[in-house]
């Protein structure tokens, strides 16, 4: 086995997705399955039970994920160490965010970090921010922008930076641009994009079921980016916070129709979990993030 395939199979173990795993490991799902065999074959044991459902870690895969996870950290710190000058906080750092994130959220903080940190590499994922605190949870990211609920997140580092309303989108010059009404009226005549999962549609789920209010939806999707495709479309008005009018590509050639205080607002910031863990050059790393952070509160 080399770090390659310890590499692979940790992602596997965490994603249990072998179609995920594979696109980001640059292998075929098929390439990735004989990859797995091939290491069950080596360590002579299963490391998984996969059927059709679903992927599930063997108590011997679990053993299996934390050795490539020690393996794969004691090699990170070996190289940084090379490449690093004394003291020098040098690593990878791996971000989770959506695309409007990266316009409104992210520049501050990657302005100072790459100025004090210039040896730490930043590892971008963008995604659903509804899947922030899974990739956080997951190992994929140490660091995610998020929408932070009011209770906060349990086991998570929290820090707001934007406090932004829920609104709803309209494509300047579709038929929906002029909708008026209350709240009630709108959702329950006009056709709605909606995210499938988050916060956002917490909210909206818990705001029509205390008025009995009967929704017409026409799409449900994951991301922001998604529900303005749609948008822009004209199959309906999509749900989003409205930073994503206010940032990046689409301050442009929509309209925001305000929802009122119907489905409030909740704050939009960075999240990591608060145990600090990992290889020596990681824990750097985290120590060096936290600094940025404070600075920013």
């Amino acid at each position: 086995m080399d770090f390659f395939e310890l590499n692979a199979f940790l992602n596997l173990s965490q994603t249990l997705h072998f179609a995920h795993t594979a696109e980001k490991v640059n292998l075929s799902p098929s390439a990735l399955s004989r990859l797995i065999s091939r290491l069950e074959d080596e360590t002579g044991t299963i490391l998984l039970e996969r059927n059709n459902r679903e992927v599930k870690l063997t108590p011997q895969g679990a053993d299996f994920a934390h050795f490539a996870k020690k393996c794969l950290d004691e090699q990170e710190d070996v190289l940084n160490s090379f490449k690093s000058q004394g003291n020098e906080v040098a690593g990878s750092l791996h971000v989770y965010a959506s695309v409007t994130a990266c316009y409104s959220i992210m520049p501050p903080f990657l302005k100072e970090l790459s100025e004090k940190y210039p040896q730490i590499h930043l590892e971008i994922e963008t995604g659903d921010p509804a899947g922030a605190v899974n990739a956080v949870k997951e190992g994929r990211a140490e660091l995610a922008v998020a929408a932070i609920p009011e209770s906060g997140l349990s086991g998570f580092d929290t820090l707001p930076v934007r406090h932004t309303p829920l609104v709803f989108a309209a494509s300047v010059g579709g038929k929906y641009e002029n909708v008026s009404g209350s709240p009630q009226d709108i959702v329950s005549s006009v056709p709605l994009i909606l995210p499938k999962t988050g916060l956002a549609r917490e909210r909206f789920d818990t705001w029509v079921a205390s008025r009995n209010v009967k929704p017409v939806i026409a799409a449900e999707t994951e991301g922001n980016e998604a529900i303005m495709a749609l948008v822009q479309l004209g199959i309906g008005i999509g749900l989003i916070p409205h930073i994503v009018l206010t940032n990046g590509p689409y301050n442009k050639g929509f309209t925001c129709l305000s929802a009122g205080n119907a489905l409030g607002y909740y704050e939009v910031g960075f999240i990591q979990k608060k145990e600090i863990t990992g290889s020596e050059s990681l824990k750097r790393i985290r120590h060096a993030v936290n600094e940025i952070l404070d600075k920013m509160r």
